[in-house]
């Protein structure tokens, strides 16, 4: 498949629906609560099962790399269901709603050295786990916690924050506007953390390809030229799963800022840094990975 038309697929699918639906299914969630609302993941998921071969496909070559053997319905069954899960939790997460979670953190003081420095760091996440529960501890901590995405997703964030707590809706900041970098740098300068996945891009221009559970992956330079030029130190966090309403995050550093702006070497080995890591996590909590197109294309 062409890796623009790729791209592109990805960029559509994970926000698909129309808002009138989404706010419904935010409604009806807050009415009935999270454990009723789980109910209906299960004949959800199932249905995917059986009426999304492209989806089944992805996750099944991911979970067989990552398992180290053939991934069975039952896998790719539980995959999706993390994913459900995951998106469900969002709607709590942003409705403040943090009791209703068991969350262990790791490695919060990188975090608190950043702030005893005076603040302000790219905190490199990834389409695994949940970024909400990070950003939702942040809030509850006094941390200032802006996601930088790309704009068409951003849009459609945005109108999905609106419907649940519009006050979020300003930390989502657009990639590819004239003034992005401008708004990034500035909320930097306040002592602001900026949120990145930083395992996917909107289009094939300015990739590098790593070796990524057995096998080479395309991987955006990006968000590593975005910390390069800001010469801000970089944090990955990662948010896992684990089952029932319990989350782990971790936060670890993962590069200081470079010595000078156009340092290459410092890009390149910085990413090769986020890959190990991330695939690391994703050996550990094997089914909180949420690329469902063929992300070694």
């Amino acid at each position: 498949m062409n890796e623009k038309i790729l791209a592109q697929e990805w960029l559509d699918r994970p926000e698909r629906g129309s808002p009138k639906l989404l706010r419904f299914g935010i409604w009806l969630a807050l009415r009935i609560g999270r454990r009723a609302a789980r109910l209906f993941l299960y004949p959800v998921c199932l249905y995917f099962l059986v009426f999304s071969p492209a989806a089944i496909c992805w996750s099944r070559e991911y979970l067989t790399r990552v398992l180290g053997r053939g991934a069975k319905s039952a896998d790719i069954f539980r995959h999706f269901l993390t994913f459900a899960g995951c998106l469900l939790d969002r709607v709590y997460l942003l409705n403040e709603q943090c009791e209703q979670f068991d969350i262990v953190v790791h490695g919060e003081e990188a975090l608190l050295q950043v702030e005893a420095e005076g603040g302000g760091c790219v905190l490199f996440g990834a389409h695994f786990g949940s970024f909400e529960v990070p950003r939702a501890l942040g809030r509850a901590r006094q941390r200032q916690i802006s996601l930088l995405m790309y704009e068409e997703n951003a849009k459609k964030i945005r109108a999905a924050l609106s419907a649940i707590n519009p006050l979020l809706a300003t930390e989502v900041i657009g990639l590819g506007r004239a003034d992005s970098l401008i708004l990034v740098a500035e909320r930097l300068a306040a002592g602001h953390f900026i949120g990145v996945l930083a395992d996917r891009n909107f289009d094939s221009r300015d990739m590098v390809r790593c070796e990524f559970l057995g096998k080479a992956a395309a991987f955006p330079r990006g968000p590593f030229r975005v910390a390069m030029l800001l010469q801000r130190p970089v944090i990955l966090m990662a948010g896992i799963y684990r089952g029932g309403n319990r989350y782990e995050v971790f936060f670890e550093r993962l590069a200081m800022p470079p010595e000078r702006k156009g340092s290459e070497a410092w890009l390149d080995a910085a990413m090769r840094t986020y890959v190990s890591r991330l695939e690391h996590y994703c050996r550990e909590a094997p089914y909180n990975w949420f690329n469902f197109y063929d992300f070694w294309a």
